[in-house]
This record gives C-alpha cells, sequence and structure tokens, in this order.
C-alpha cells in the first residue's frame, strides 16, 4: 500500500506556480480568475506551511527566493503532467479532440493552410484551430498546444522538432521578363523589412551596380510575395513561402543563385505533452508534408 502523501492545498500550489512563472502576484490572479489578495493569501498561507520564504517581495515586483527557484520547477512540471494526463482522455470524450496549433501568419497561409485537408481527411476526428500571429506563443501559459517556429531552434523548456529548412532567392511575376541578374538594376526591389538581405545575395552572386537600399520594404513576408505577384518589383523571398505561387505559374525564380535562409522552422510543444495523440498525429503529419515539400 502506498504511503499517504502529505500535500499543501492544491489552490495554494496552483497560487504559487502561477505566480513563480509571471512574478506576479497581478497577473496570477488574472490567470486564475481570483483577486491579486487572494493570490498573496494562498502564497503567504503555503510559506507558513512549509516554513520558507518563497518570494522575496520587492518595491516593484517579486523574485523567487532560494527556496522557491527550487520549488517551482517542481511545480511546474507536476501541473504539466497532470494537465497532458487530463488532455489525453479528451478523445474519451465523445472521440474528438481539439488541437490549437500557432504559427506566423506568412507561414500559416502559403504554406500551412494549403495542407490541412489532407491533416483533416487522415485525422477526421482532431478539430484543429489555427491561430496565425507574429507574436511568439508562450506555450505554458497562452491556450496553444503546438507552435511552428522560424527560428534558431533554441527554445529552452519546450520539446522541440527540426521541420524544414529555407533557402532565399530573387522570385517575380514572368511578365517581367528577367533573364539576367543584372537587369534588377532596372527593377524595384522589394524587401522583407531590411536591405541586408539583398546586399548579401547581391554580392554572393557577383551582381554589381545595384543599390540594395532602394525599392519597397514589407515587415510581413507573405505580403512581400504578393506585392511580387503583383508585379510590384523583385522580391529576396524565402522559398518555401513562395512555393505555391512558384508551383502555379504566378510567380518565377529567374536566377539559379539561392542562399541557405539563416533560420529553419521548428516544432514545437510542451515536453510532457508531445507524446499526446493529437499532437503526436499532428507533428507526424507535419513530418511527412515537410519531407514531401520541394526544397
Amino acid at each position: 500500500m502506498s504511503p499517504r502523501r502529505s500535500l499543501p492545498p492544491l489552490n495554494a500550489l496552483r497560487a504559487f506556480e502561477a505566480a513563480a512563472r509571471e512574478l506576479s502576484f497581478k497577473r496570477a490572479a488574472a490567470e486564475l480568475h481570483v483577486t491579486e489578495g487572494a493570490i498573496s493569501h494562498q502564497v503567504r498561507a503555503l510559506e507558513d506551511a512549509l516554513g520558507v520564504k518563497l518570494f522575496v517581495r520587492l518595491h516593484r515586483g517579486l523574485r523567487l527566493s532560494e527556496a522557491g527557484a527550487r520549488y517551482a520547477p517542481a511545480l511546474q512540471a507536476a501541473f504539466d503532467a497532470l494537465d497532458a494526463a487530463t488532455r489525453a482522455l479528451a478523445p474519451k470524450r465523445g472521440g474528438r479532440a481539439r488541437l490549437r496549433v500557432s504559427a506566423l501568419p506568412s507561414f500559416a497561409a502559403s504554406w500551412l493552410v494549403p495542407r490541412l485537408g489532407a491533416f483533416h481527411a487522415r485525422h477526421p476526428r482532431i478539430d484543429l484551430a489555427l491561430h496565425s500571429s507574429a507574436e511568439l506563443a508562450d506555450l505554458a501559459r497562452d491556450p496553444v498546444d503546438v507552435a511552428i517556429r522560424y527560428g534558431r531552434g533554441d527554445y529552452p523548456g519546450l520539446h522541440v522538432e527540426p521541420l524544414m529548412t529555407d533557402a532565399i532567392a530573387p522570385v517575380a511575376s514572368p511578365r517581367l521578363a528577367l533573364t539576367r541578374p543584372d537587369q534588377l538594376r532596372r527593377h524595384t526591389l522589394l524587401h522583407d523589412g531590411t536591405s541586408a538581405g539583398w546586399r548579401d545575395w547581391l554580392a554572393a552572386a557577383g551582381v554589381r551596380g545595384v543599390d540594395a537600399e532602394r525599392g519597397l520594404s514589407f515587415d510581413d513576408s507573405g505580403q512581400l510575395v504578393q506585392a511580387a505577384v503583383a508585379g510590384h518589383g523583385v522580391a529576396l523571398a524565402r522559398l518555401r513561402l513562395a512555393e505555391a505561387d512558384l508551383r502555379a505559374g504566378r510567380l518565377v525564380q529567374p536566377f539559379a543563385a539561392a542562399q541557405p535562409a539563416p533560420f529553419a522552422y521548428y516544432v514545437a510543444c510542451l515536453p510532457a505533452r508531445a507524446e499526446e495523440p493529437a499532437i503526436r498525429a499532428f507533428r507526424r503529419f507535419l513530418q511527412r508534408a515537410a519531407r514531401a515539400s520541394p526544397g
């Protein structure tokens, strides 16, 4: 027979875990839908029960004490495990699961959305909700199950799998009839937020006499590609994002020279949830789709 556990009240543990993540009683209160005073009271009750101080109260915030810094990760892992176990029961409740996915708007629109029909056909009992945002999702706090990220893959505290790399090259409407890189002198350059990309590509391709600073700049990669489709100029684009337009002939890649993109695509989720059926199915689907994707 297992020994009886001697645990503090669950509400006090939840209050401390949320406050430790946020380093704020106010934000923890908003997350748990209680008052700030209730969070403070629960944390003090927990400190009294344990006989240690978990926070250093500062004039403008909180800092974990040495004991609190040791205790918080264990509690976070325990709550993650409880959350994962609870979610794992979801397919048994009516046989359906709900999966919330976060991705950049440009990647979602150009690469992910065209493939979602195939995912639904393969997994008709998984209801997928796509959230596209330029903001980085916090998987420990936001209502997101899986995130597809473009970066270096260094996401501490998450289960991370490489999805695919990318390359950067000029793309343009076929109406521009480009055949040689030196023709870029006569066309508008379309930038993805900075001129550094064009400067590096022109140098690598040995093209001289083209001002890499001029042209139109976009802070969204999807808008950059659509500007090229509309014939507004030549875009230096990530080829994964231009894939559908290249295949349909709305864009062409007039020059063979392409450079590896500085970052890659990754799939991320909480470690405790990586093997949940719906998350595992979506991860495997993404990997199959990436292997079948040209590039």
